[in-house]
């Protein structure tokens, strides 16, 4: 490993809008009218979702396609931890960000990044530990030989970023 991570707690140690707009964009759209609250800005469950989709995109450079269900396997999420940092407003231009962070024989650890790409700030962070999943039995399973020699790829170059990853520490790969 070598790096220690950033951490949320310290809200300094978040990367720069341009460090995190350097990686591959994602589920990149307008903030839509009916995502938005009654506090006037995107409601929680959407922060959510568009990350999830982001993270489906980037996935399928992995080996794990969006239909990899009709092959027999699936990714579950086992945890989640969301960060606020600013707001989305209706019309705003948001994209996702992914950073692999390590992975074990059942699971990978995961950070999406939110960004606001109309104000140039980072909207949300959200990080994540997804499980492997045999679908036959609905238990997790060890990756395929050739998906976790991928994500082993897409880590080591996540770990060459010029940032530290920002994490809630409340989470890790076991």
């Amino acid at each position: 490993m070598g790096r220690r991570p950033g951490t949320v707690a310290g809200v300094s140690t978040l990367p720069t809008y341009a460090q995190i707009a350097a990686l591959p964009s994602y589920s990149e759209r307008p903030v839509p009218v009916f995502f938005e609250d009654i506090n006037g800005h995107m409601n929680v469950r959407y922060y959510l979702g568009m990350a999830s989709e982001g993270l489906d995109e980037a996935l399928t450079e992995v080996g794990i396609p969006t239909n990899w269900v009709d092959k027999g396997f699936a990714i579950f999420s086992a945890e989640h931890h969301l960060t606020y940092i600013s707001e989305l407003l209706t019309g705003d231009r948001v994209s996702s960000r992914v950073l692999l962070l390590g992975r074990s024989e059942r699971a990978m650890h995961v950070l999406v990044y939110l960004l606001d790409d109309t104000r140039e700030q980072i909207s949300c962070v959200i990080e994540e530990i997804c499980l492997h999943m045999d679908m036959s039995t609905r238990t997790t399973s060890p990756w395929p030989d050739d998906v976790a020699a991928q994500i082993d790829a897409r880590v080591a170059e996540h770990r060459g970023v010029e940032f530290e990853p920002t994490v809630s520490g409340s989470m890790a790969l076991r």
